[in-house]
């Protein structure tokens, strides 16, 4: 996998951080992986793509981040994960995926992604046989990391 397909996703969350949350964010530079490591305590969410390329697209919260996220896009304190959360977290991932497709669409990339999967805490490890690209996205309310496994 290479940085043009990388790039359509790392700017798509860029872009729908600053316009649903008002929130300025900085994608690092990614990083090959194997394996997925480090996902107790956050609320994962997986988000299949089918079509040119195959596999499937991580996002990884920290719960705190999670709770500051919707409490901004509801103005509600809340204070643990529920359906409410992990609804609007989903959400927010699965608008990222499809303005990442449509990046991808632009390079002459055609693909569809799957409704959300999500998961809190525990292990949601990636198939092994293909590289992951991974990069952590810096906010003020904490760091989220997007992890993208597809061929």
């Amino acid at each position: 996998m290479t940085n043009s397909v990388f790039a359509p996703f790392s700017k798509a969350t860029c872009e729908v951080f600053k316009l649903l949350l008002d929130l300025d964010v900085s994608a690092g530079a990614p990083e090959t992986l194997k394996t997925i490591a480090d996902t107790e305590e956050k609320v994962n969410i997986v988000i299949g793509v089918t079509g040119d390329l195959s596999g499937q697209i991580l996002y990884r919260f920290p719960k705190e981040t999670t709770l500051e996220m919707v409490r901004i896009m509801s103005g509600m304190e809340i204070g643990e994960i529920d359906d409410f959360v992990t609804s609007a977290l989903g959400e927010i991932a699965n608008i990222i995926s499809g303005n990442a497709m449509t990046g991808l669409s632009e390079q002459k990339v055609v693909c569809d992604i799957l409704p959300p999967k999500v998961i809190v805490g525990g292990d949601e490890s990636m198939p092994k046989d293909t590289p992951i690209l991974s990069t952590k996205v810096t906010t003020p309310i904490g760091v989220v990391e997007l992890d993208i496994q597809v061929s």
